[in-house]
């Protein structure tokens, strides 16, 4: 089984696939390694294709201890990962959970004072509970299914999390790969992943408190949401204003989970993308076309008052 070894001792199952200019995926809460298959098959053609398992997620290792589930040591795992398999830099891809990893990623190790270890970034379904508005109840959201996934286990929470507003849309087109879907999500370590809901999604920062930032990543930045991923929807926005070298592609009639969704519109967006930053066509925004606001005509959205 290939496996690397994070610098805090903790084994990740890893598919390496394919040659050439290295490309690494970041799966999200519900997925694993597996998720990516629609990718892989397709970019492996003419990519080295890095897919693995989060910590939590067998068949890497499942940490027993909860402090040692955060977003900084996600971050750390991607980078571990490149290290391991001594990849200089990459275009690194990433879904919801993932794309926070990416983006995090990113405003470590992308930018311009320092040699990037990106090559470009898909941030991809990015920003659930991230908006002010939503925030704290987010956090309290999050510790509440935590609680649930360790009481009633992985199949109640497949049942129920996974048909949830953000992936209907996929039950809807594709009930094969959904059902799939589903059935991935319920063999995931009960343990694993409440640790995971508990240390790294109630506990990861407000993205608008990280402006700053996120305004210093110098790679070039995909941003991609489904037009019905309602929670994505504002930071996507945001995340395009802020990021000097960034796009945005709204997918229509599409929720959470794109690259299973709708792998081909996914694949053929991301593709486009690739090429542009290869030949050397992918370049900052015009100042011309800046933005009055980051935030938008309302300005800087504030948390609700209690």
């Amino acid at each position: 089984m290939p496996t690397i070894t994070t610098d805090d001792g903790v084994r990740l199952y890893c598919e390496d696939t394919g040659e050439g200019t290295p490309i690494v995926f970041v799966h999200e809460f519900a997925g694993d390694h597996r998720s990516w298959e629609p990718q892989v098959r397709h970019f492996a053609r003419r990519y080295r294709c890095i897919t693995y398992s989060a910590r939590g997620y067998p068949p890497s290792e499942v940490p027993l201890d909860g402090e040692r589930y955060s977003q900084e040591r996600w971050r750390e795992d991607l980078r571990c990962v490149l290290d391991a398999l001594q990849v200089p830099a990459a275009h690194v891809v990433g879904l919801s959970m993932g794309a926070f990893a990416t983006l995090h990623f990113g405003m470590r190790y992308a930018r311009a004072s320092a040699p990037s270890r990106a090559l470009s970034l898909t941030l991809a379904g990015c920003g659930t509970g991230a908006h002010p508005a939503v925030y704290a109840k987010f956090q309290a959201e999050a510790r509440a299914l935590a609680d649930g996934i360790a009481r009633d286990g992985m199949a109640h929470f497949a049942a129920t999390y996974g048909h949830g507003p953000t992936r209907v849309q996929f039950r809807n087109k594709d009930p094969r790969g959904f059902a799939e879907a589903i059935r991935q999500l319920s063999e995931h370590s009960a343990e694993g992943s409440a640790h995971t809901m508990r240390g790294y999604q109630a506990r990861r920062p407000c993205l608008y408190d990280l402006v700053d930032d996120i305004a210093a990543i110098a790679a070039p930045v995909l941003v991609m949401t489904g037009d019905e991923d309602e929670p994505c929807l504002e930071p996507s926005l945001f995340l395009k204003r802020v990021i000097p070298q960034a796009a945005l592609a709204v997918l229509p009639r599409s929720g959470h989970a794109i690259n299973l969704e709708e792998p081909a519109l996914f694949n053929r967006l991301l593709d486009d993308f690739l090429h542009q930053v290869e030949s050397g066509r992918w370049s900052a925004r015009d100042p011309a076309a800046a933005c009055p606001s980051i935030h938008g005509p309302g300005g800087r959205p504030q948390p609700p008052r209690v």
